[in-house]
């Protein structure tokens, strides 16, 4: 193998953020959005991070590292890694498969979500990974190519159809609404003070982790299979999503509340395993604390839930969850998307 060519960086060191999803969610599953007037997801960046930094060697071994996971993978140079038929860290193997460094390499990951939370940590380091391993090779890649290849070759890995609203809050920051439409995928920045979000939501983690691609795969199996009911609460769900949309925009946050407890229904009635019994018993803790709205994170079964309260009550609904068990993890709206940096 040859050696990292002069110039190149020797170091790259690339971030991500996490998301919270409010309204959409499984309708970015292609081709699902396509059978939905106006189809969106609702979603925001939150400021807990995923990290991949990337340190040139002077021979071919490649070391692959998980720091908040403690797992790893080491191989003699890139043919052994491409031989092999397992991996530890499968989502950075994957990759390097496709990016095929020149040279050997030390690369290590480190995620601050929970892992199983659903808010998007596989996808968000999936784009730090892409963006840094771009970088390392001499890859010009847009946005949009960096979403696209995270997107498909974490599909390689999961073996499930991935959605695409996961990665655009990992390379943008801020409140997004994703747009899904037959002519393409368009992310637009809804106009909303982060500090409008941060003082009327809790995020907390229920300790349980969750598979999102299995239990997004069950329901669009039932989409795709002509399940009617399915089919008719996906349509609620995109209208759903759209008025969410426009409410953030409007900052109507009584609207905002209705809509987010309309979505938290409508997900009940296509896939009841999507709550748990502990779930349940949080969301009932935050109501007499005098939270709005509650909803599970991604395709839930366990992971995070995201809670609206009233600004007055956000301290006392936290401090409830709390005690109740769960983690209440740090929310602030991140400002800044996708950030890369090499020496």
């Amino acid at each position: 193998m040859a050696r990292k060519k002069p110039g190149s960086p020797q170091q790259v060191i690339a971030e991500a953020c996490c998301r919270v999803d409010l309204a959409g969610g499984t309708l970015d599953l292609w081709p699902l959005y396509l059978f939905h007037k106006n189809s969106v997801t609702v979603n925001f960046g939150v400021n807990i991070m995923t990290r991949c930094q990337i340190t040139a060697r002077d021979d071919d071994h490649i070391s692959l590292i998980s720091k908040d996971t403690l797992r790893g993978d080491d191989f003699e140079d890139l043919k052994t890694l491409r031989a092999a038929k397992e991996h530890r860290h499968a989502l950075a193997a994957q990759l390097l498969r496709f990016f095929e460094p020149d040279c050997g390499l030390n690369l290590e990951t480190n995620s601050e979500s929970p892992a199983g939370a659903g808010i998007s940590g596989s996808s968000a380091l999936m784009i730090a990974i892409t963006a840094a391993l771009a970088r390392f090779t001499g890859r010009k890649l847009t946005l949009e190519q960096i979403r696209t290849i995270s997107q498909n070759v974490e599909a390689q890995v999961i073996n499930v159809p991935t959605g695409c609203q996961d990665y655009y809050p990992a390379l943008y920051g801020g409140v997004n609404a994703v747009h899904l439409q037959p002519d393409g995928i368009i992310r637009e920045a809804i106009d909303v003070a982060p500090e409008e979000i941060e003082k009327r939501f809790v995020l907390i983690y229920t300790g349980a982790p969750r598979q999102s691609g299995t239990n997004n795969w069950e329901v669009f199996k039932a989409h795709i299979d002509g399940d009617s009911i399915v089919q008719r609460n996906f349509d609620r769900i995109a209208d759903i999503a759209d008025s969410m949309h426009h409410a953030l925009a409007a900052h109507d946050w009584d609207e905002v509340a209705r809509l987010l407890r309309e979505e938290w229904k409508q997900r009940r009635t296509n896939a009841p395993n999507i709550t748990t019994k502990f779930i349940d018993e949080l969301i009932e803790v935050a109501r007499k604390k005098g939270a709005r709205a509650a909803k599970v994170c991604g395709a839930g079964g366990g992971g995070c839930v995201i809670i609206m309260t009233h600004e007055d009550s956000r301290d006392k609904v936290s401090a409830a969850l709390a005690e109740a068990g769960a983690t209440v993890l740090p929310l602030q709206v991140a400002r800044k998307g996708l950030q890369v940096r090499s020496k």
